[in-house]
């Protein structure tokens, strides 16, 4: 019986749900030196200012997994990509996310101006991929997504600020 029981305790284990953690999808998502495999090189532009870090996550294409909890996702052994990296003082911003392969995904970027890991509406920034237009709801995946080749896929992500009583791209004078 006891024989039964260790190999059964093992897989219920193994099998425990991931909880959610900000280390979540990174590993999957480290791009390494002149990667070559399927990735997202992401240029975020528009910044309001070099304050705090900026954060890339890669979700499935679909509506109801764009923006879903990270350990959901993972649970459910759906794509989700994480990249955390500090603003350079000065120079382009680049972020670069690895995918299980060539498709379309839903690309979101934070502005993290505070580093608490966590949007702050009124101050931090927000931009996704295919720059669509934001309203007061989350944009529809289809909008926000990126279509990624067999290799490393650049696109550009222009950062949107609270002004007034609408999120857009500052304004440049």
């Amino acid at each position: 019986m006891k024989a039964v029981i260790a190999p059964m305790a093992l897989l219920l284990i193994a099998a425990a749900p991931v909880k959610p953690d900000p280390s979540l999808g990174k590993a999957e998502a480290a791009c390494r030196t002149h990667e070559t495999a399927p990735a997202v090189l992401v240029s975020v532009t528009g910044l309001k200012d070099r304050k705090g870090l900026i954060r890339a996550e890669l979700y499935p294409a679909n509506d109801s997994d764009f923006l879903a909890d990270d350990a959901v996702l993972i649970n459910a052994q759906k794509t989700f990509r994480r990249v955390d990296q500090d603003l350079p003082a000065l120079g382009p911003v680049t972020l670069c996310l690895r995918v299980p392969g060539p498709g379309r995904y839903s690309l979101s970027v934070l502005h993290d101006r505070n580093r608490n890991l966590k949007w702050d509406k009124l101050s931090d920034g927000l931009g996704f991929g295919g720059n669509p237009k934001l309203g007061w709801s989350k944009p529809k995946a289809v909008a926000a997504s990126v279509v990624v080749g067999t290799g490393p896929t650049r696109t550009e992500v222009v950062m949107n600020y609270l002004s007034g009583l609408k999120y857009k791209p500052l304004e440049r004078q």
